[in-house]
């Protein structure tokens, strides 16, 4: 038998922890974000020259999976251990922000993606991380340091593409309407 399908068709579910999950679940929905956003970071590290920036990106894909089995443990209800999500990330992250913030100068306002591909690349999961960390907020049972750490993910991944942007040397702009 293959590992990869099963010749009987799925009818909309997966095999999670020997029990079958529909596939439209809230906790499937929430995996898929963080899969998705995993591979998308996996993606901006295999393109990205930097080593530094591609040590981060590997260390957030770590913890990604961290999460992920925190998911579903608590979106299925299952008995496994699974590691528990280190709350020193949130720390970390945000020393990261500070650290980049420093090399820039003070901003305000949005930025128009795609002056160069790395930062454009940056800002594209910068949005992707937004849209797990909402997903992720609907499973209230979960560790609330995720939901800080994710919540950081967002404005990390934002300095990390400003200096990108900062280190080719491309002036960004910002959109033209005035407030």
């Amino acid at each position: 038998m293959s590992l990869y399908y099963t010749c009987g068709g799925d009818k909309g579910k997966s095999c999670i922890c020997g029990k079958k999950i529909s596939k439209i679940s809230s906790g499937m929905e929430v995996l898929g974000c963080l899969d998705e956003f995993n591979s998308l970071l996996g993606l901006i590290r295999c393109r990205q020259t930097n080593q530094k920036f591609k040590d981060i990106l590997k260390n957030i894909q770590e913890n990604l999976f961290i999460i992920q089995a925190g998911v579903g443990k608590v979106a299925f209800n299952h008995k496994l251990k699974v590691p528990v999500f280190n709350k020193a990330e949130t720390g970390k992250t945000e020393k990261l922000i500070d650290l980049f913030e420093k090399l820039l100068a003070p901003g305000k306002g949005f930025v128009i993606s795609g002056e160069n591909e790395i930062s454009a690349w940056l800002d594209y999961a910068r949005a992707v991380a937004r849209k797990t960390e909402r997903s992720v907020l609907k499973l209230k049972k979960l560790n609330p340091d995720i939901f800080a750490y994710l919540n950081r993910l967002s404005g990390l991944l934002y300095v990390m593409a400003r200096v990108a942007a900062k280190k080719k040397n491309t002036k960004e702009s910002q959109p033209a309407y005035s407030l």
